[in-house]
């Protein structure tokens, strides 16, 4: 295994070689960690096996840079020798590991993977997703142009409106909790305000038809 340490680790349990108190004795290491529903529909590629052996997708969030193999050998200890595999730092984002966890990640819905209940996802030691999330520059440009577009194509007049709308269709549009979408858009309040206030004209006045070729406003 790689010496290189790292924070943010994904590895594979077994059920059949795990304890039966598995879930107590992986609280009790007080590591924020998340837990996939049992994979149990996973398709196989071995001839004559409909489906990959059982398993669960692990998130584990060390407090400090430790290397993989340090981690393998804290939950065999715990767990049992049997009990753990695939152990990996987590190269793609965390927000990625996050969605394949019920196969909603991009390349999992590519591949078509069957996909789970994310209700059946177990969060252990206050493991939120959101303090792990990472965004670029042009990440949160993209958010800000998408969340501007949303208020313009759905006349969308406040915050309050733009709340409603996100908590229900904000996936659809790729993006992120509406924790993380606030960070992204507090040095953005003017600009979000200009668009806000548009919409509100166009309620109010009714909007003004122009023919963008020439500029002319039409009856």
């Amino acid at each position: 295994m790689t010496k290189e340490k790292a924070r943010y680790f994904t590895f594979l349990l077994y059920p059949e070689s795990i304890p039966s108190d598995w879930f107590t004795k992986l609280e009790s290491l007080g590591i924020p960690m998340a837990i996939s529903p049992l994979h149990d529909k996973d398709l196989s590629s071995v001839e004559g096996q409909r489906y990959k052996k059982a398993h669960y997708h692990v998130i584990y969030v060390a407090k400090n840079p430790v290397t993989a193999e340090s981690v393998r050998i804290k939950i065999k200890r715990l767990l049992g020798d049997q009990s753990i595999a695939k152990v990996q730092i987590v190269a793609s984002s965390m927000e990625n590991m996050y969605l394949y966890l019920t196969h909603e990640s991009k390349d999992a819905i590519a591949k078509n993977k069957y996909k789970y209940k994310k209700s059946d996802i177990q969060l252990i030691n206050n493991f939120d997703i959101d303090r792990y999330v990472t965004l670029d520059v042009e990440d949160k440009e993209d958010i800000v142009n998408i969340v501007c577009d949303l208020i313009d194509d759905y006349s969308l007049a406040n915050m309050r409106e733009l709340r409603r709308f996100l908590r229900l269709r904000g996936a659809e549009f790729g993006l992120p909790s509406l924790r993380v979408i606030n960070d992204v858009l507090r040095p953005y309040t003017g600009l979000i305000r200009l668009y806000f206030d548009a919409v509100y004209q166009e309620r109010k006045y009714g909007r003004i038809n122009i023919d963008y070729e020439t500029g002319e406003i039409k009856e």
